[in-house]
C-alpha cells in the first residue's frame, strides 16, 4: 500500500512538472549545451558521477554508520532493526521497474529533482526517528513499542533505498550511457574510479561528521546540502538524451561493429523480451549476489571483524585499500569492455565474488584478510562497468529505464536479504560463516552457466 502511495505521488510530481514546462524548452535553460565549446557529454560525465556519489547517505555503507547509534537510540535489537532495514529495501524495489518507466517518459533532469528533494526529507525525518516513534509511544519496554519502531523504521529504509540506491543510481548511470556509444565502457571507467574512492570513503567520512556534530547533526548537514545544493547541479547539469539537443552520442557516428563486438544494438529490446533473454539473468544474478554479500558484510561490518577479534578502525578503513585496486580494475575493465566481449568480464567478477566469500568464511587478520580485499576489489571494480554497460549495449536506448528499472529492483531486492541473512546466520547459528559459504555456493552455480553469458545482438542477422 505504501509503495503505490509513494508511486502516485511520485507520478502526480512528474505530471506536473510536465504540465508546467515543455522537456525540449527547458533542455536549453539556463544555457545551451550544443553552445559550450566541447562535447557535452564530458559535462554529463562529471554530473552522473556526482549523482552517484550523492547517493551514498542511501548505500549500505552510508547506512552502516549510523547503525549502533540507531540501535543505542531507538532500542531494538540487530535482528529487528535487519528486519526493517530488509522489508523497507524489498518494499523499495517493487516500484523501481515503474521509476525506471518514469524515467523513460521524463527524464534524468526532472526525475532527479525530484528524487534529490526526497532523500532529504527522508534524512531530515531518520535524524529524530527516534524522537518520532517516542512522540507516540514512550515506553520501550512494551511489545507494541518494538512493532511501532520498526514500523517507523521500515518506512524511513523505504524511502532512502529508493531515493538514494535506486532511483538517482539508476538515473545517473543511464543518463551517462545514452550520452555515449564507442567510448561507454571508457568513459563509465572513468566515473567509477571517483565513484569507488568516494564511496570507500564515505564510512569514514560519515564517522568524522557523526564525531564533529553528531548522529543527527550528520544527516541533517547532509540533508540541507542534498536538498537545497544538489537539486540545484540536477537542474542545471542534468539532461538526458544528446538527440533532444541536437547532438549524437561520442560526438560522431559509429557503426554497429567496432573490434569485431557489437557496440551499437542492432534491436532496441522492450523489458518483456529482454527477460526472456538467458544473457540477462546470467548477467543480473550475480549483479544481485553482490549486492547481497556487500550490504549484509557492510551492514554488520563491526559486528563481523568484531567477531574475530579484530576492531572498528580497522572494519571501516577496509574499504579503502579496496577502493585503491578497484579503481585500477575499473579504469582497465571499462577500457576493454569497448573491446571484448563481456562475458569475459562476468567470469573475473564471479572469481572475485567466490575469493571474497571464501576469505570471509574464514576471516582473519592475516592471509584471508588480504583475500577479501583483493577479491572483494576485483568485484568491485567490475560491478560498477557491467552495470553500466551491459544492458544497452545488448538491449539499446529506447526503453533502458525500464530494463535497468527492472535490473536495480532485483539488486535492490537482493541487498535486501543480505542484512537478515547474515543477523541470522550469526544469532542462530553462532556464525557469520555459515552465510558466507552458502553464497558462495550458489556462485559456484551460476558459474556452471555463464559460458552462455552472449550479447543477444550476435543472434540478429542484420545488415549494416
Amino acid at each position: 500500500m505504501v509503495q503505490i502511495q509513494i508511486a502516485n505521488l511520485l507520478r502526480l510530481v512528474l505530471h506536473k512538472i510536465k504540465l508546467m514546462s515543455s522537456k525540449q524548452q527547458w533542455n536549453n535553460f539556463p544555457f545551451k549545451p550544443k553552445n559550450i565549446p566541447f562535447f557535452y557529454g564530458w559535462v554529463i560525465l562529471f554530473a552522473s558521477t556526482i549523482g552517484v556519489l550523492i547517493s551514498a547517505p542511501g548505500q549500505t555503507m552510508g547506512v552502516s554508520t549510523f547503525t549502533d547509534y540507531l540501535l543505542d537510540n531507538i532500542q531494538i535489537n540487530r535482528n529487528q532493526l535487519s528486519i526493517a532495514y530488509m522489508i523497507g529495501t524489498i518494499a523499495s524495489s517493487l516500484i523501481l521497474t515503474y521509476a525506471g518507466k518514469m524515467y523513460d517518459k521524463y527524464g534524468a533532469r526532472w526525475v532527479g529533482m525530484v528524487i534529490s528533494i526526497m532523500l532529504s526529507l527522508v534524512l531530515l525525518l531518520l535524524s529524530q526517528s527516534d524522537r518520532i516513534i517516542h512522540l507516540f509511544i514512550d515506553d520501550n519496554s512494551s511489545s507494541l513499542y518494538i512493532g511501532f519502531a520498526m514500523a517507523v523504521l521500515m518506512l524511513l529504509f523505504f524511502g532512502l533505498r529508493f531515493s538514494g540506491q535506486g532511483v538517482l543510481t539508476m538515473i545517473s548511470r543511464n543518463m551517462l550511457m545514452k550520452w555515449f556509444i564507442a567510448r561507454r565502457g571508457w568513459v563509465n571507467g572513468i566515473s567509477s574510479v571517483f565513484v569507488a574512492l568516494g564511496f570507500s570513503m564515505a564510512p569514514l567520512s560519515f564517522d568524522m561528521l557523526i564525531n564533529g556534530t553528531s548522529w543527527r547533526g550528520a544527516w541533517i548537514l547532509m540533508a540541507v546540502f542534498i536538498g537545497l545544493f544538489f537539486t540545484l547541479f540536477v537542474f542545471l547539469f542534468f539532461r538526458d538524451n544528446p538527440e533532444d539537443l541536437g547532438m549524437i552520442p561520442d560526438g560522431e557516428f559509429h557503426g554497429n561493429r567496432e573490434h569485431d563486438v557489437i557496440i551499437k544494438p542492432f534491436k532496441q529490446f522492450t523489458l518483456t523480451e529482454a527477460r526472456k533473454t538467458l544473457s540477462f539473468w546470467l548477467f543480473a544474478i550475480p549483479l544481485a549476489m553482490y549486492a547481497l554479500y556487500i550490504t549484509g558484510f557492510t551492514f554488520h561490518l563491526v559486528s563481523i571483524f568484531e567477531n574475530v577479534g579484530m576492531s572498528r578502525e580497522k572494519a571501516l578503513s577496509i574499504f579503502i585499500p579496496i577502493s585503491i585496486i578497484s579503481v585500477v580494475i575499473s579504469l582497465t575493465g571499462g577500457y576493454i569492455s569497448d573491446k571484448i566481449k563481456l562475458k569475459y568480464l562476468l567470469y573475473i567478477i564471479l572469481a572475485g565474488q567466490l575469493i571474497a566469500l571464501f576469505s570471509l568464511g574464514n576471516l582473519n587478520d592475516g592471509l584471508f584478510y588480504y583475500g577479501f580485499i583483493i577479491g572483494n576489489s576485483i568485484v568491485s571494480g567490475l560491478y560498477n562497468v557491467l552495470m553500466a554497460v551491459t544492458w544497452p549495449r545488448f538491449y539499446g536506448r529506447k526503453n533502458l529505464g525500464k530494463i535497468t528499472g527492472f535490473v536495480m529492483s532485483i539488486i535492490v531486492f537482493a541487498s535486501a536479504l543480505g542484512p537478515i541473512i547474515y543477523s541470522f546466520s550469526a544469532t542462530k547459528l553462532g556464525s557469520y560463516s555459515f552465510a558466507f559459504f552458502a553464497l558462495g555456493a550458489v556462485i559456484l552455480l551460476i558459474a556452471f552457466f555463464s559460458f552462455k553469458a552472449n550479447n543477444p545482438q550476435d543472434k540478429l542477422v542484420i545488415s549494416q
